[in-house]
């Protein structure tokens, strides 16, 4: 059974480094300035990138495994220099519930399921 968890400290650097990638440079992940004017009063983090980071922890722990599919929500937002608990459990062979939480105030930053091939 599966049951890997890690402390993480997203940046602004890996914010900025996703966008690039992903091609997503939405304002709300990379612009600082324009954050500042909003809600949220600084920059949040890509939804995919929480995921791409509990993947890649998954990953280190069995480099074999694939994903058929995920169901994600993203209710919070995670910010740049706040630690985040990310965390995988394997619920029954085939599906592993995955879970990022900010530290400072236990808010879920995403929550949801992956199915694993076989």
């Amino acid at each position: 059974m599966i049951n890997v968890q890690e402390r993480w400290t997203p940046t602004q650097d890996d914010f900025d480094a996703f966008a690039r990638v992903s091609g997503d440079d939405n304002a709300i992940h990379v612009d600082p300035g324009f954050c500042a004017n909003t809600g949220f009063g600084r920059t949040v983090s890509h939804g995919m990138l929480l995921y791409a980071r509990l993947w890649g922890m998954l990953k280190q722990h069995d480099p074999s495994l694939n994903t058929a599919s995920q169901s994600l929500m993203f209710p919070n937002p995670a910010f740049a220099g706040e630690p985040l608990d990310l965390s995988i459990k394997q619920d029954t062979q085939r599906c592993l519930n995955m879970r990022v939480v900010r530290v400072v105030d236990d808010a879920e930053c995403l929550i949801g399921e992956a199915e694993i091939k076989c």
